[in-house]
């Protein structure tokens, strides 16, 4: 009997080892990443990592979490998938065969539509940070959006560009999948409470770093306003070639670019008067925002913005609900973030996220900024 004991042991503890090898470490749980650190969005995937490898480094640092009696850290696993929807889809098989991941954090549309394919079949949960709305119209059960919809900003922006820009609109916006609908969405709005649309010219904010032709095809045209938008680091030098070029106007600054980020790029503050966006992180002036900031400040030594902050909070939130329900497993998880969120330490949750919706979108207050006199202005939305 000890014989046949033993052996019942060492086939257990080979199958463990060969079920290890294929996932995480005993006491680690492997959370995947997707998206571009190479190439003209390097930047804006590197800002979204940095969030995550933050709240990694804090979960671990405390010890982990608490996983059916056994402490559990954390292992962030990252791929660049250059923007690239068909990469994104690669990289995600890769990361749940080779590192049996739970979820998979992946900052464009285009990556997030392709994983929305086969992430319910694969069993995985698609962190999206992303602002399409129909990313969570769609109906995916392992969906979960992280920064609100846009199409709450097109109605804004639009609205207050109209009343302190004027009527003549020029298109700039970049050609990837998000950029593409954004744009879409704008022109809409725009023509239907009667501006016009003089000029669109969008523009490979991923592989080009020359606008001048481009830009020059779009304010010949003489726009009131320029909508720009794609990382924060290619639309700066959009704007400021637009600058360069003699264009007086204001912009429109899609989401997925932010003002102070922009205005780095650009030359400075004044290089964006005008301008109307989302209002950066650095503006906020909430308790959880300020600590968020000063902590990211001495770890990275620059000022975070939403990439950082929301996949930051993002992650801990479902670490949150993978320690209350004492599981990865996906659905599971999907089923406790609400409660995850609410629960959690506010120093974890730096834009105050508390509710998510059924179809599982993160609910946060839909937020606008102007640049006057060289100064970022949060502004009421009507």
């Amino acid at each position: 009997m000890k014989i046949v004991r033993k052996l019942g042991q060492a086939v257990a503890a080979a199958t463990l080892g060969m079920s290890l090898s294929a996932g995480a470490m005993a006491g680690e749980v492997n959370i995947g990443f997707t998206g571009p650190l190479s190439g003209g969005a390097a930047l804006y995937g590197e800002n979204t990592l940095s969030g995550l490898r933050m709240a990694v480094a804090e979960i671990n640092a405390a010890g982990g979490f608490d996983l059916n009696g056994e402490k559990t850290t954390v292992n962030l696993v990252p791929l660049d998938d250059r923007y690239s929807p068909a990469q994104a889809a690669t990289n995600a098989k890769r990361l749940k065969q080779e590192s049996n991941v739970s979820a998979v954090f992946v900052p464009h549309s285009g990556g997030i539509f392709a994983l929305q394919d086969f992430n319910e079949k694969d069993n995985f949960l698609v962190m999206a940070y992303s602002s399409v709305p129909s990313i969570t119209e769609k109906g995916n059960s392992l969906t979960l959006r992280i920064p609100p919809t846009f199409d709450g900003y097109v109605r804004a922006f639009t609205d207050y560009a109209l009343e302190h820009e004027g009527k003549k609109l020029g298109m700039g916006g970049a050609t990837h999948e998000y950029a593409k609908i954004w744009g879409a969405m704008i022109k809409k709005e725009w023509e239907s409470k009667g501006g016009e649309v003089v000029s669109d010219n969008p523009m490979d904010y991923n592989k080009s770093a020359d606008f001048f032709t481009g830009v020059s095809r779009i304010i010949s045209e003489s726009p009131d306003v320029m909508f720009v938008g794609g990382a924060s680091e290619p639309t700066g030098l959009v704007v400021q070639h637009a600058r360069q070029m003699g264009f007086q106007g204001g912009f429109i600054v899609m989401d997925q670019a932010k003002i102070d980020e922009v205005a780095q790029v650009a030359g400075g503050l004044d290089m964006v008067e005008g301008a109307i966006g989302v209002v950066p992180l650095s503006v906020y002036d909430t308790p959880a925002a300020k600590d968020f900031i000063k902590r990211y400040k001495a770890e990275y030594d620059k000022m975070p913005g939403s990439e950082a902050a929301y996949n930051y909070l993002a992650l801990h939130a479902l670490v949150e609900a993978m320690d209350a329900t004492e599981s990865t497993d996906p659905k599971t998880i999907r089923a406790a973030i609400g409660d995850a969120l609410k629960n959690m330490d506010t120093r974890k949750n730096p834009y105050e996220v508390t509710e998510v919706t059924e179809n599982g979108g993160f609910v946060t207050e839909t937020t606008l900024a102007v640049v006057k006199d060289g100064e970022i202005v949060r502004e009421e939305i009507k």
